[in-house]
């Protein structure tokens, strides 16, 4: 089965920029960083406020840690933290801006889980930027879990989400060019793989997520990967912890991915151990783990972090104590050498 073409994107740096007050921090590997929770002196553990993403997106984590900073909860700073991302005209898999479908049109799809266990989704949404605000709404203002299509469209217009056109003129003649080959075959890390997934901690120790995208570019009209799909694109148990996923939404759904990793963790891994048994069991499976990448990443309810993905090139953005980290995951493939 083909599969799109994706476009290339110029990796961001990240290295040693400041967005305001909050510092972004060199790049280091996930299993560099320490993972012992702190502890009070009476020794029980001392909950920091932490904001992680998928890729590198630090004003998407400075925005979501800087309210929880401020003592948001952790659902309201998770969802205004990736409506940057979804805002972002350079991000061109998540909000305004997106790569259309084959037949031209942007479809959005997003989904969030409170601590409370609630969560909603909208799939297939035209028109609507901020789908994960949206998925809210579903989850909190509707009895469903989930809304697609024009039915998730009109439930917006009803809740006060304007219209909005999401293909823009950039995207237009890119797609206009692509249906000159309709080429679907991925490369490794170019893959415009901007989805953006994140998990927060806030000062009562709750952790809410969220993830939003336009899934793949050039895709099948009514296509929807793992990003909406509650237990494989997000999963949060908040006796535990979360995780979320990012990459080829279709194998991710195959092993329910990012619930798998709270269940891991519900036994005693650690997220970063939990993160690579995940990728383990996509990597020991039939399909060929060599085109296409996955990742994860997940945080437990001390605040420790783990990532993990399939190919080098993945990393995880993470705020906490005001900074924001660009952490390298480490990974089961090194990408091949250029001739």
């Amino acid at each position: 089965m083909k599969r799109r073409s994706f476009i290339q994107r110029t990796a961001i740096t990240g290295v040693g920029m400041a967005t305001g007050a909050t510092l972004i921090g060199c790049q280091q590997k996930q299993g560099e960083q320490q993972q012992i929770a702190p502890k009070s002196a009476e020794g029980r553990p001392i909950i920091i406020p932490t904001a992680i993403c998928t890729w590198r997106f630090p004003e998407a984590t400075a925005k979501a840690g800087a309210l929880l900073s401020q003592g948001a909860n952790a659902l309201d700073a998770v969802i205004e933290g990736v409506a940057v991302e979804e805002a972002n005209l350079d991000n061109t898999t998540v909000g305004i801006g997106a790569t259309p479908d084959r037949d031209g049109a942007v479809t959005l799809d997003a989904c969030v889980m409170a601590p409370n266990g609630d969560c909603g989704a909208v799939m297939a949404v035209e028109n609507i930027v901020h789908v994960a605000a949206l998925a809210r709404k579903v989850m909190e203002e509707t009895p469903h879990v989930i809304l697609v299509g024009h039915g998730a469209e009109k439930f917006a217009y009803a809740q006060g989400f304007p219209k909005e056109d999401l293909l823009t003129e950039t995207e237009q003649q890119k797609w206009e060019q692509w249906k000159k080959t309709s080429n679907y075959q991925p490369v490794i890390n170019i893959e415009n793989h901007d989805t953006i997934g994140m998990l927060t901690l806030d000062k009562d120790g709750d952790i809410a997520g969220a993830c939003t995208t336009s899934g793949l570019g050039y895709k099948m009209k009514g296509r929807v990967g793992d990003s909406p799909i509650i237990g494989a694109g997000l999963f949060i148990d908040n006796e535990i912890g979360g995780a979320v996923a990012t990459g080829l939404g279709e194998e991710v759904i195959k092993t329910v991915g990012s619930f798998l990793i709270v269940e891991l963790m519900r036994q005693g891994k650690s997220p970063q151990e939990a993160c690579e048994e995940a990728i383990a069991r996509i990597v020991k499976s039939p399909s060929d783990h060599t085109q296409f990448q996955i990742a994860y990443i997940a945080m437990n309810k001390s605040g420790q972090t783990g990532s993990y993905s399939i190919h080098q090139g993945f990393s995880m953005m993470k705020y906490q104590n005001s900074i924001n980290n660009d952490l390298l995951s480490d990974y089961v493939l090194p990408l091949p050498e250029k001739n």
